[in-house]
């Protein structure tokens, strides 16, 4: 697919709901605001959140972001997000990742939304190794335990799908949605550790991240880590937003990331024609 133009992309995503007037309820969004400021780890995704957060400071910077209605009377509803700074975010985003195949980095791609989002990152993956980037795939078969919603717990462990991207797997052999930091933090463990020992050759390999590109609790993760971290977030997922406004996230574009996944296809040429990369696969 050829990049569309910014205003055809403008349109697309106000048409698929991606940006613009979207689905996601508004009361919804305040009680993951609301979440979020009390340090509930869940809303904040493996960020260490200064605690001066409060429910009105997170619309407000919601607002600035992601551009969710700014009126603190709305409490019921739908939401919106402002196509304008999604395209804005795509370009910031797409220049980061130029820069990144233009240095040929190191690059950690995951998400928590495999249903809907893998394809762009796919997509990505695939046009950053064509172009001499190394992306790695740590802490493959890492596995821990979550509650299930029967009681008990259920196992997920860490899969790659083909490009190299990183996501989590049910015991049923699904992908799952998750929020959760701890996939990352393995990842990085193990990066750190292989980074640190020496080769047979008695050099030192450097395996670290130069860049992630991720989303949800991945890329809340690899910020805290200090690494430079690109991604995408809902307007119901303030933790990225709050951690760009931090200095711990580098890029966060904002969007509906539960749309049928062919729909990002436009806006994945956009992002790719961005960093000066061509779609391959």
């Amino acid at each position: 697919m050829a990049p569309p133009s910014r205003d055809e992309l403008r349109a697309h995503l106000v048409k698929t709901m991606i940006a613009g007037d979207v689905a996601t309820p508004r009361q919804n969004n305040l009680l993951h605001f609301r979440r979020m400021a009390d340090g509930h780890p869940y809303y904040q995704f493996g960020l260490e959140l200064k605690p001066s957060w409060t429910e009105r400071t997170v619309l407000e910077m919601m607002v600035e972001r992601c551009g969710v209605d700014p009126d603190p009377g709305h409490v019921y509803g739908d939401d919106t997000i402002d196509p304008d700074l999604t395209i804005d975010m795509v370009e910031a985003m797409g220049d980061r990742i130029g820069l990144a195949a233009r240095r040929r980095e190191n690059v950690v791609i995951a998400t928590g939304h495999p249903a809907t989002l893998t394809p762009v990152y796919q997509a990505v993956a695939r046009a950053l190794a064509d172009s001499g980037c190394r992306v790695l795939t740590p802490a493959a078969g890492w596995t821990y335990e979550i509650e299930s919603d029967w009681g008990g717990t259920e196992a997920r462990r860490i899969v790659y799908a083909e490009g190299g991207v990183a996501m989590l797997e049910g015991g049923d052999g699904r992908t799952q949605h998750t929020h959760d930091p701890y996939p990352m933090e393995a990842m990085l463990r193990e990066l750190a550790a292989d980074t640190a020992s020496e080769g047979s050759t008695g050099e030192k390999t450097d395996l670290w991240p130069d860049l992630a590109i991720a989303d949800h609790g991945w890329a809340g993760a690899a910020g805290q880590a200090g690494i430079d971290t690109v991604g995408f977030a809902d307007c119901n997922d303030p933790a990225l937003f709050a951690g760009a406004a931090e200095g711990k996230i580098d890029v966060v574009v904002p969007l509906d990331d539960g749309i049928s996944p062919h729909h990002y296809a436009p806006m994945t040429a956009y992002l790719l024609g961005r960093a000066g990369l061509s779609a391959s696969g």
